[in-house]
């Protein structure tokens, strides 16, 4: 079984009688009077990351990680806890300083604070993270896809899992390029101001967490649809471009990994204007990458002629 099947099968039964938890199927619960907006998420030591030797990188990423949930919904996030489980090796002095450091910088950045939490022994690594947020309008969801609207992407996609390749050896670069792929795979930079103003434009949204593929099948299975995609429209940055073209390999592996926690997003297209003006004036790259279609309808291509198959792993599943 899968994470989505566990799920839908057994948990999602459990709360079909509370309007804000959506049956499980989105990431967050939103309260409605309160509009307050929560997400939780685990990150595993030798699954999220490979291991614990940069403690300020890694708790960074999975701040940012957690926070993205809300952050594209257009719900702002305000308050988080946080729940470590790991041993003597990890929990040392000098990480729990490194560690402070960082979270510390990431309140400032990001107008957080530290609320709450636990920590517990264990022989493994792990880091859980909720974030709490608020939203007056309440949020956007993945269910409020409409035919013919149009598909978005902010920033560029792609880097975090080159950013992984380097780190394991998979890939060799010069430093400067090493480096900036790394960093992308640590600190993904949120499309926060942009996220701030997505309900005046968008009729759904997601964070490409597990890979572009799999979240869009996200968005759009929830509204029964599909979708036309034109991949030399997906966005990727110049310097994986300038890799790819190099090394001859296939932009679908890299955009489909995920940890890129960019917003996707629908929008009928009498929206187009507003998000480029938003865009320009937010300093946020929003690229316009598909059409939403009826169920039957889905397509990939290179332009509006030629067709391309989609890869068989849409993006990452959690496997038990």
């Amino acid at each position: 079984m899968n994470e989505f099947t566990i799920i839908k099968k057994y948990l999602s039964i459990l709360s079909n009688k509370y309007k804000g938890s959506f049956n499980l199927s989105d990431d967050i619960f939103f309260d409605y009077k309160k509009k307050i907006g929560i997400s939780t998420d685990t990150f595993n030591e030798g699954t999220h990351f490979i291991n614990f030797k940069n403690p300020d990188l890694v708790i960074k990423k999975s701040l940012r990680a957690a926070i993205s949930d809300l952050i594209c919904k257009g719900i702002i996030p305000k308050y988080y806890f946080i729940n470590f489980s790991g041993s003597n090796t990890h929990l040392t002095k000098k990480n729990l300083n490194k560690i402070r450091l960082a979270l510390k910088q990431e309140q400032i950045k990001y107008n957080i604070f530290l609320v709450g939490g636990n920590t517990s022994y264990s022989k493994y690594l792990s880091i859980t993270i909720t974030a709490v947020g608020y939203s007056k309008k309440g949020p956007v969801l993945r269910d409020g896809a409409k035919i013919n609207d149009d598909i978005y992407l902010t920033n560029t996609i792609g880097d975090a899992f080159a950013g992984l390749k380097v780190l394991k050896g998979k890939i060799k670069l010069s430093k400067k390029n090493n480096d900036y792929f790394i960093s992308k795979f640590y600190l993904p930079v949120l499309p926060v101001k942009f996220s701030k103003k997505i309900r005046l434009f968008a009729n759904s949204a997601i964070d490409i967490s597990d890979g572009f593929f799999q979240d869009l099948q996200h968005l759009l299975s929830k509204s029964n649809l599909s979708s036309k995609l034109f991949i030399n429209k997906i966005p990727i940055s110049r310097q994986l471009n300038s890799y790819l073209a190099r090394s001859n390999e296939n932009i679908l592996n890299y955009i489909s990994n995920g940890d890129d926690y960019q917003i996707l997003f629908t929008a009928c297209k009498k929206k187009r204007s507003l998000i480029k003006k938003i865009s320009k004036s937010t300093c946020t790259k929003v690229s316009k990458v598909g059409i939403v279609k009826h169920k039957f309808a889905s397509k990939t291509t290179k332009s509006v002629k030629e067709a391309i198959k989609l890869p068989k792993k849409l993006g990452y599943v959690h496997n038990f």
